[in-house]
């Protein structure tokens, strides 16, 4: 800069807790149902154009499989549903709160190296650095620190820093 002072830059660091954002469950489904919904939307507008306009009634118009059919592709399909474990309230509890880095939008076991796996000084608070399983999945998946939640914005807060 001609005349100023030189102020280094630092990068933003990818890892951080900070710069990434949760995606709920709540936001997952929003999504299947935004997409069974404009499904829907295709088909009565398809069926308007053909129907004689006298006969029409919202019973031959709008039909709901479109729909159905979107959040049981999510609950059946995706990467990100399983069953919750149902052995004891306290396992139920831990599969509510697990965190995974996997699936659509994240990442893969291929592709992870060990800098997103290791446990990075963001994580205090926010995530829990022991629990995580052993093999493939280690450090991409894990689950939320026994005082941390997930504000409205998808960021995990912790009220220790």
């Amino acid at each position: 800069v001609p005349g100023g002072v030189e102020v280094p830059v630092e990068t933003d660091d990818i890892d951080h807790f900070g710069n990434r954002r949760l995606r709920t469950v709540g936001e997952l489904i929003q999504n299947q149902i935004r997409v069974g919904m404009s499904r829907m939307e295709r088909v009565v507008r398809e069926r308007m154009t053909t129907q004689d306009v006298e006969a029409i009634t919202p019973q031959t118009l709008i039909n709901i499989r479109p729909v159905v059919a979107a959040i049981k592709e999510f609950f059946g399909t995706s990467q990100l549903s399983q069953f919750m474990d149902q052995n004891n309230p306290l396992s139920g509890l831990t599969c509510k709160r697990r965190l995974s880095a996997l699936g659509p939008g994240g990442l893969s076991r291929e592709r992870a190296g060990l800098e997103v796996r290791d446990v990075h000084p963001s994580h205090y608070g926010r995530m829990c650095p022991i629990e995580t399983p052993e093999g493939p999945n280690i450090g991409l998946i894990g689950s939320l620190s026994v005082y941390a939640r997930v504000n409205p914005f998808g960021f995990i807060e912790t009220p220790y820093r």
